[in-house]
């Protein structure tokens, strides 16, 4: 067993050598964290974080900013921290982009399903309408099928959208151009339908009370 001044010696220098180790790692630029950094960054970016966790995302290039900044200064110690918080933050970033980005890859897909669905028999109903007979309902007819068409038109043009968006993985505008479609076409195709429910046969009923 050591005698205590023999300790107390060994254990300056080991605190010597720590020491010197510490200094020597902040006396040059850390390129290594520095690097690591701007990959993690990058990997984020990828992941879709400056759109879904662009709070974290901001933060993290700002650190590894300032971390460059640092070394400018040659506060190498201070630049270090910087590098480390990039890194972090960056990987954190990736993360929450991942979750959210899945969330909304869901809410968009329920969305297109949801106007292809409502988009079906509205066409259905176009391709079947036979020409409008000659007489004085003609125009009213010709009117609500011609709205029809439109309405399916629009409705075809924001899903193609919608479509274009989800392959882009840009699922927050996919969402936007696919969910007003179903109410769209429900409005299109009640308004379509109502000459029919004032045609010859309700005015008849009218007649025969």
């Amino acid at each position: 067993m050591l005698d205590r001044p023999g300790a107390r010696a060994l254990g300056a220098r080991a605190a010597c050598v720590l020491s010197l180790l510490v200094n020597s790692a902040c006396a040059t630029p850390p390129q290594k964290e520095m690097d690591q950094a701007d990959g993690a960054i990058t990997t984020a970016r990828a992941a879709g974080a400056a759109q879904y966790a662009s709070d974290e995302f901001t933060a993290a290039e700002t650190a590894l900013r300032r971390s460059h900044e640092a070394v400018e200064q040659r506060d190498y110690r201070q630049a270090l921290n910087h590098a480390l918080d990039a890194r972090e933050r960056a990987q954190t970033a990736a993360r929450e982009a991942a979750d959210k980005k899945a969330i909304a890859r869901g809410l968009a897909e329920r969305a297109v399903t949801a106007a292809e669905l409502a988009l079906a028999p509205a066409v259905q109903r176009v391709k079947a309408t036979p020409a409008a007979p000659s007489g004085r309902r003609q125009p009213s007819r010709a009117t609500a099928l011609k709205a029809l068409q439109l309405s399916v038109s629009t409705a075809e043009a924001h899903l193609q959208e919608a479509r274009t968006k989800m392959q882009a993985q840009d699922f927050d505008a996919a969402l936007k151009a696919a969910a007003p479609v179903p109410q769209q076409i429900r409005e299109a195709i009640a308004a379509y339908e109502a000459p029919a429910a004032t045609g010859p046969a309700a005015r008849g009923s009218r007649r025969g009370r």
